[in-house]
């Protein structure tokens, strides 16, 4: 699950091993700052559970801080999911939330999920999430209490998420992602819909 790069020889391999080591690197530093104070997390800890050098880290991040940063930033996130006309928002989430899962072994959102009740650097996963997910979604939404429906759709999405991780290997992991769409995007299109 953590996405170690691959032995790679010249040319493209080796650019394809600088990306994949890339998201490695995000993948633990995600982990990493999820489940411990900042202060505890330490760059040669994330590179031995990405599987690359410190060195690495310090080539892609240079910094403990700016690594944090690029770990708290949802903005690339929220491009490809709100990426869609409002009338077929909803769909296109759920199918943009299991292709990031699928091709990229990574959930977009749900990292947000652990920096819950953290008074530490982590908040700041939350206050990100606020604004670029959550008030962008609002602000895109027509009609009343579009910041109600803006929270209650992220939190669908952060649901899908953690039913995605909790059932990989059962029925849920198991379904094709255009059926997952059929049954768990019209709730979500509900909510976008004006009333």
């Amino acid at each position: 699950m953590n996405g170690q790069a691959a032995g790679g020889g010249a040319g493209g391999a080796a650019t394809a091993e600088a990306g994949t080591g890339r998201d490695a690197i995000l993948r633990a530093a995600r982990r990493a700052f999820a489940f411990r104070p900042y202060a505890e997390v330490t760059m040669r800890g994330i590179a031995a559970d990405a599987g690359v050098s410190a060195s690495l880290i310090v080539k892609h991040f240079a910094t403990k801080e700016r690594l944090f940063n690029a770990v708290a930033d949802f903005e690339a996130a929220a491009d490809q999911l709100f990426a869609a006309p409002l009338d077929t928002l909803g769909r296109h989430l759920v199918l943009t939330m299991l292709r990031s899962r699928r091709e990229r072994q990574a959930d977009p959102l749900l990292r947000v999920v652990f920096s819950l009740g953290q008074d530490d650097e982590r908040t700041l996963l939350r206050e990100r999430f606020g604004a670029q997910i959550t008030e962008r979604l609002a602000g895109s939404l027509t009609g009343r209490e579009r910041a109600l429906r803006a929270e209650l759709i992220s939190g669908q999405l952060l649901g899908l998420g953690a039913t995605l991780s909790l059932y990989r290997e059962g029925a849920t992991g198991r379904a094709a992602p255009e059926r997952l769409a059929d049954l768990y995007a019209p709730a979500l299109q509900r909510l976008i819909d004006a009333d």
